[in-house]
């Protein structure tokens, strides 16, 4: 029961801290790194063991799938080299300087500083994601940044696999990278093509509470295959849930679909809340284990890969990546997908500045192999990593925004806007040989709402019809709550119609109704699933 108890005081805490941070207007995965930290120091605090593996594939994949559905091949395509700067070269001078210091400066043999490197080389998807989008950002860099924490990780992963079977069983880096990179390939088959046979098996299942646990069980079970299978665990999960975005909408259930994604952004938060204090929880037998001297050796080797890692985003982002971006636009132009400005020294700042580590960083430092050389400095200087980027560069980052002040950037809510006019325009097709009374009251409606997305600077605003519908569901609500309360209807009457007022809110609101302030007070874009 203890481990329950603390669970639920730890997911009690955790809302608390979210609901402060966005107050304040700070990222929340910031504050449960600090929790998670001091927690670890806390007499009497639980002892919570967690099979490595298990860590990856209970606490990354659910989180990197989530991350990944929300991704527009569109916009990866548009960007495909800067996203391969930082996917590819940005991992590979990371781990070679952090793997550098390690071997050199941690006692640390080659093969497990290169894998200390891998570990901390990547930004997180999760982290990323949470922070991002609680902030108003550039669409273009807002799409570089999401798109490079969700793909360098699985660049990040093969180094790291490569590591640690070097270190480990002495496999020959020559012999066993032909075969992570076929496996790279084969990954990206087999998440395609399980995506296909989930997709034709699932969609069947009409239920939404079966349908949502199909979901997560076919999501870590997928992990698990294909971690087994020996391939790429993070790449076969990133084209499984792009595919699964891809086909589902058109044929997945309304019903469905609200409460899948409903669960979803639940489930993600009590992962994130569980994965930060979970891991911070091993700081406090390392530092057990590293007494004396050692300890503090292994703290200051900790801060110095810490700084590394912050100052060769910094230096590759600014000083190597956006001089050769504006060499090539003055020697062979500008080409850019239409609503994308070109890179300049305050986007590359910003860029630069948005390296937070998170979830698979520490899952991964946790999944060393127990004897693994260097291990307990390894997870600590990764812990480090993570905190310091979390604390020191997410809680700077909204400062550090105002002091760019970038032009506010329509781009989204211009297609929006597009989007919306047309969709109205097709409904009002299909009414136009349409007479009866209902058809003329439905194509006014349309028409009216036609009128509301035409202006770009509001898409989502709403008609006076929803206004007023939204006034009757209130009253509806507080009618309906009466009669529960005066006896005259049952508990389960209650509840069938309910849902029948939910629905009807639902349909009658206006889009954005439903979506999550930023701390700005604007309207975020809400995932279009």
């Amino acid at each position: 029961m203890l481990l329950l108890e603390w669970t639920l005081i730890l997911l009690l805490i955790a809302v608390l801290l979210t609901g402060f941070a966005r107050r304040i207007g700070m990222p929340y995965p910031s504050l449960l790194a600090l929790a998670g930290a001091g927690l670890a120091f806390v007499p009497g605090g639980p002892t919570i063991n967690i099979d490595p593996e298990l860590a990856l594939a209970l606490f990354v994949g659910p989180a990197l799938f989530d991350s990944a559905f929300d991704t527009s091949p569109r916009d990866l395509k548009r960007n495909v080299i800067p996203l391969a700067s930082l996917v590819v070269v940005m991992v590979a001078l990371t781990t070679a300087v952090v793997g550098f210091i390690g071997w050199r400066y941690g006692g640390l043999p080659i093969a497990a500083a290169i894998a200390l490197g891998a570990i901390v080389a990547p930004p997180d998807a999760v982290a990323a994601a949470a922070v991002l989008n609680q902030l108003s950002l550039p669409r273009r860099v807002l799409v570089l940044l999401q798109g490079e924490s969700l793909l360098n990780d699985a660049s990040a992963l093969i180094i790291y696999r490569l590591a640690v079977a070097a270190a480990v069983g002495g496999v020959a880096w020559a012999q066993a990278a032909p075969w992570f990179a076929l496996a790279a390939v084969g990954s990206v088959a087999v998440g395609y093509v399980l995506a296909r046979v989930f997709l034709l098996l699932t969609l069947r299942v009409q239920d939404a509470a079966s349908n949502t646990i199909l979901g997560l069980v076919g999501t870590i079970g997928m992990w698990i295959l294909a971690d087994r299978l020996g391939l790429s665990a993070i790449i076969t999960m990133v084209v499984f849930a792009m595919t699964i975005a891809q086909l589902a909408p058109s044929q997945m259930p309304a019903r469905v679909r609200i409460s899948s994604y409903s669960v979803w952004e639940t489930l993600v938060f009590v992962l994130n809340v569980l994965a930060f204090v979970i891991m911070g929880l091993q700081v406090r037998p390392i530092l057990d284990r590293l007494a004396g001297a050692e300890r503090e050796q292994a703290l200051i080797f900790g801060a110095v890969v810490l700084a590394a890692v912050v100052l060769v985003r910094i230096i590759y982002v600014l000083g190597v990546y956006n001089t050769f971006v504006r060499v090539k636009n003055k020697y062979f132009g500008v080409d850019l997908a239409p609503g994308l400005s070109p890179p300049t020294w305050k986007s590359g700042l910003l860029v630069s500045w948005c390296g937070m580590r998170g979830l698979v960083t520490l899952a991964t430092a946790f999944a060393l192999p127990i004897g693994f050389p260097g291990r307990d400095v390894i997870v600590l200087s990764a812990f480090m990593v993570v905190l310091g980027t979390l604390v020191f560069q997410g809680l700077t980052l909204k400062p550090l925004l105002a002091v760019l002040k970038f032009k506010p950037d329509d781009a989204v809510d211009q297609e929006v806007s597009h989007a919306r006019v047309a969709m109205m325009q097709t409904a009002l097709d299909v009414l136009a040989d349409e007479t009866s009374v209902a058809a003329v009251r439905l194509r006014k409606s349309y028409i009216e709402a036609q009128a509301v997305a035409e202006d770009v600077e509001a898409p989502q605003g709403s008609t006076e019809e929803d206004e007023l519908r939204l006034r009757a569901i209130v009253a509806q609500r507080r009618t309906l709550a009466q009669l529960r309360s005066r006896g005259e209807i049952s508990d389960e009457a209650y509840h069938r119609l309910e849902e029948e007022i939910d629905w009807a809110e639902l349909n009658a609101a206006p889009a954005g109704y439903f979506q999550p302030l930023t701390t700005d007070g604007a309207i975020r874009q809400r995932r279009q699933r």
